[in-house]
């Protein structure tokens, strides 16, 4: 459900996602990890908020078990707001913690997981205690299936609300852990079909109970399956609406409406008839997962044959590449031996340029050179392996006219805006129609006049912008004004526009 949840989100939420793992990608990620392991202890003892004292505290005790625990005594602080910049941790002034002035006046901190930060830790924690030796395909979980759906089936008939909503959660679970165990399985059976050029004692030894154990898997599939697909439509026959409905009345979620609840049910109860309800168009998962078993149960004996064949010849991977060390140990000289692995292994040189993109932020630092769009070498780069230079600054060109005739044109705009600033002084804004200048000046001592309001027992009081001899005054009016320009007409809704003289006062030297 989460990884289909997750198809939904925009590249800005991964994004943001994706920042709670950035202490995975610093120099000293182990300590960060072991700080989070820290917390995690005091969050199991129902310590949710913790001081840098206590997170200390807590490593001393994790160092008398694990010898990996480093030090960090010193830093912990700054790291626990390096967690708190990835959103990892939450962080509060607590001022109660302070014994004396003295550290009341520094800062007293205290943190906490966030929800998505122990989510991000959990995974990080998930992906480091993975085992290869724990992956199944589990075939007794079909009973429990089949029982759960008849026992579904007669809990919606005979109206058990709460019945109803805990078979139904322990289906949706069991269809979950199903899924989780297949895909792992399958992933790590193609880790092992490529790894056996490298070890294939490894899989001569597990070969009989993974043939066993697959063929079992399928065989229990086979005799089941017909079943599930009856079951799963008993229990649409008893009113799939109804057993929604059920499901969601009894579900205890505080931050979902039933609305929410009911789609996430049904959104459930559709993955879980995918997977045993099989349509003229489209099979049943089940019986994908039992073709991709059966397949790799035949990958499996094809490279038994290969692998029992090779030993028996006496020709290997393993067998070329002693060959081959022994060729390049007998070599005459480097150049040979160079020669000799170069060819071996399709080796050549190669010259590599490269240059900054003009726009950095347009490309992900994740994009291979294959997809990144290409960017211009310059000749000398590529010939002489240097980038160009700029070579000695030029020197500056005055040009007096084109000063003169800008100071001119700047001189002829100001001397305009102060007649437009005294047009309005004396024929005021309204009753005409505002000239390109007017409006100009108009505009800035309004912007002026937004800029300096102010809240005043909770109402917008009046205020005022100055420039050029002229006051603009903004006055709370439900009325509002209208001022006619040469481009449209401009409304104030609820404030009055007044346009006075003011006079700028002058300090004496």
């Amino acid at each position: 459900m989460a990884q289909r949840r997750a198809l939904d989100m925009d590249s800005l939420a991964v994004s943001d996602r994706f920042r709670l793992f950035n202490f995975t990608r610093r120099d000293d990620h182990v300590t960060y990890l072991w700080i989070l392991r820290a917390m995690d202890r005091l969050r199991e003892v129902h310590q949710v908020q913790v001081a840098p004292d206590d997170v200390a505290a807590a490593l001393r005790e994790l160092a008398r078990v694990h010898d990996q625990v480093p030090e960090v005594d010193r830093g912990l602080r700054d790291r626990l707001d390096e967690l708190h910049a990835d959103r990892v941790v939450h962080r509060f002034d607590d001022a109660s913690r302070a014994g004396n002035l003295a550290r009341y006046r520094n800062r007293q901190s205290v943190y906490q997981f966030s929800e998505l930060g122990y989510w991000a830790y959990q995974a990080v924690e998930d992906l480091l205690g993975a085992r290869i030796e724990d992956v199944n395909l589990s075939r007794l979980v079909f009973s429990e299936v089949l029982a759960d759906l008849r026992a579904l089936a007669e809990a919606n008939r005979t109206g058990q609300a709460e019945h109803v909503y805990r078979r139904l959660a322990r289906l949706d679970a069991v269809m979950e852990d199903m899924g989780r165990r297949s895909a792992q399985f399958h992933v790590t059976l193609g880790e092992i079909l490529r790894s056996t050029d490298a070890s294939p004692d490894v899989f001569l030894r597990h070969k009989n109970a993974l043939l066993v154990h697959m063929s079992d898997f399928t065989a229990e599939l086979d005799r089941y399956l017909p079943r599930l697909d009856r079951a799963v439509r008993e229990v649409e026959d008893t009113g799939l609406a109804t057993l929604l409905s059920r499901a969601a009345e009894c579900d205890e979620r505080l931050f979902m409406g039933r609305d929410e609840r009911l789609a996430d049910w049904r959104r459930r109860w559709r993955a879980l008839r995918a997977w045993f309800a099989s349509d003229e168009a489209i099979p049943a998962r089940a019986a994908e997962l039992h073709a991709a078993t059966r397949s790799a149960v035949s990958g499996v004996i094809a490279l038994l044959r290969q692998i029992t064949e090779a030993q028996r010849g006496g020709v290997n991977r393993s067998t070329q590449l002693r060959h081959l060390a022994a060729w390049v140990f007998n070599t005459p000289d480097d150049g040979a031996a160079h020669a000799l692995m170069g060819a071996a292994f399709n080796v050549r040189s190669a010259r590599h340029l490269g240059a900054a993109h003009e726009d950095d932020e347009q490309i992900s630092p994740s994009t291979t050179w294959w997809d990144a769009p290409g960017v211009e070498v310059s000749v000398t780069l590529f010939r002489s392996g240097t980038a160009p230079t700029a070579g000695v600054p030029k020197p500056v060109r005055r040009n007096p006219g084109a000063q003169a005739r800008l100071r001119g044109r700047q001189a002829a705009d100001r001397a305009a805006e102060r007649r437009a600033a005294a047009r309005l002084v004396d024929r005021g804004a309204h009753g005409r129609v505002l000239d390109e200048t007017d409006t100009r000046v108009l505009l800035r001592l309004v912007t002026r006049a937004l800029e300096g309001r102010t809240v005043v027992a909770g109402r917008l009081s009046s205020a005022s912008g100055e420039g050029d001899g002229t006051l603009v005054r903004l006055v709370p009016d439900p009325a509002g004004s209208t001022v006619r320009t040469a481009q449209g007409r401009l409304h104030l809704p609820g404030l009055r526009l007044e346009v006075t003289g003011h006079r700028t006062r002058t300090k004496n030297p």
